[in-house]
């Protein structure tokens, strides 16, 4: 928690800079801490503990700008950091797009608690914790013979900040995290080592799934024997659930003000316009109470509102900040998201690969890119193949090609199974005519 103390070191820190030269100023003070048990083979492998405080101050100094930022807080020491960074700016070029974002845009507060603290988590024993990761790997631990290792850990932490800008804004957040982990790595065919993992995680620790993980991540792995290519062309894809958020990304980065105004854009000018599917339906919904990524402003201080980001296919929402804006001479809006939702339909994963004649569960990106100005993609995967809606043959070393406009238009399933505890609640999804290339 961030003590009154520094809270009055942090305002000193904005006045003093606004006394020796600064024509606005933003400060950002961070506490937090973390921990982490790592078992292997259910034996303790590595303990990891840290705890740190950190002053960060942006100076906007004579039309320049320069961002500092120091874990000193004696009072005299960064009386030295403050002056020795307006001097450091002058000597930066001059940039008039850096300004603080207009005071009428800030989070002015008053609104319920987000509940994204537990207070549970310093009265937590290490032992309570250390046995939490052992009965995680002990699930799958000697299990099946082709085992070669079981890996588990609980790792959780907490995370506070307080926040000030010179031409108003004051604002705190705070937030707790817990998480169970559990890989399995086994013998396979000829000199193929499969390994797979499952996790759970939560903002609070009597949500934590402590049942099941090691199991699932054994059960994830053995469903990996006998990994092959299959024949190339176009398939159906289905998307698990785990991974389905890595075609969704290049399009939330699409949406970036640095971006757009850097013309590293395949989004660029394609407000209003139809980009996926009717089913491609993405909220962004940063006031859910006790959900992970939920706030009321942003980095800047600039309140938060609930948004769509693609309405059935359609796009509705850039990312600008306020330096973007400035340097396009456009509205800002956000600095990025907070909870990506998107908009469910009714069966889960299982229920879309039954729906499949022929088609492909893709479990696992292994490497690939997207180009950020035209689009187009290419990824490894692995996964499954799917026959009259079952899965059959385990694939890997295939890839996946394409476009990402082309790719989300043609795509034909959502499922209700997103995770959670994940600020970017995606669930599992299905694309027709995907091109897939093996052998």
């Amino acid at each position: 928690m961030i003590s009154d103390s520094n809270k009055k070191l942090a305002q000193w820190a904005m006045d003093y800079a606004q006394k020796n030269g600064c024509q606005a100023s933003r400060v950002t003070l961070h506490s937090g801490s973390n921990t982490s048990f790592e078992l292997r083979d259910a034996k303790m492998d590595r303990l990891k503990q840290s705890a740190e405080n950190r002053l960060s101050i942006q100076l906007f100094v004579d039309g320049r700008y320069g961002s500092y930022s120091t874990n000193r807080l004696d009072k005299k020491e960064l009386e030295s950091f403050i002056r020795n960074g307006i001097d450091a700016t002058r000597y930066l070029a001059e940039d008039p797009a850096r300004v603080l974002p207009d005071a009428a845009r800030y989070y002015k507060g008053g609104k319920p608690d987000l509940q994204l603290l537990d207070p549970k988590l310093n009265v937590i024993e290490p032992d309570d914790k250390v046995a939490l990761a052992r009965a995680v790997g002990e699930e799958a631990l000697g299990k099946d013979p082709r085992i070669l290792s079981v890996e588990s850990s609980y790792s959780d932490g907490e995370n506070f900040s307080y926040r000030l800008a010179s031409n108003g804004f004051e604002g705190e957040s705070q937030n707790s995290w817990f998480s169970l982990v559990a890989s399995v790595s086994i013998k396979g065919d000829g000199d193929a080592r499969p390994s797979s993992y499952w996790y759970d995680s939560s903002l609070y620790y009597d949500k934590l799934v402590r049942e099941g993980i090691g199991e699932k991540a054994l059960e994830r792995v053995l469903r990996k024997l006998g990994q092959q290519k299959i024949a190339s062309g176009k398939y159906t894809m289905v998307l698990d659930p785990t991974v389905s958020s890595r075609m969704v990304s290049p399009m939330i980065g699409a949406l970036y003000g640095s971006a757009l105004q850097q013309k590293n854009s395949f989004l660029l000018d394609k407000m209003g316009e139809t980009v996926g599917s009717s089913l491609f339906t993405l909220m962004d919904e940063p006031h859910l109470i006790q959900a992970s990524g939920a706030r009321y402003f942003d980095s800047e201080g600039v309140a938060t509102e609930r948004r769509p980001v693609f309405e059935n296919g359609v796009l509705r929402t850039y990312y600008i900040d306020t330096y973007s804006g400035q340097k396009m001479g456009v509205e800002p809006t956000i600095s990025n998201p907070s909870i990506l939702v998107l908009q469910p339909g009714s069966k889960d994963v299982d229920g879309m690969v039954a729906d499949v004649d022929r088609g492909i569960l893709v479990t696992g990106f292994n490497g690939g890119n997207c180009n950020n100005t035209t689009g187009d993609f290419s990824y490894g995967i692995e996964g499954f193949l799917i026959e009259n809606g079952k899965l059959t043959q385990p694939i890997s070393e295939m890839n996946i090609t394409g476009n990402m406009i082309t790719l989300w238009q043609s795509l034909v399933g959502v499922g209700n199974d997103a995770r959670l505890s994940s600020s970017w609640r995606i669930p599992s999804l299905a694309f027709e005519g995907v091109d897939f290339s093996g052998l």
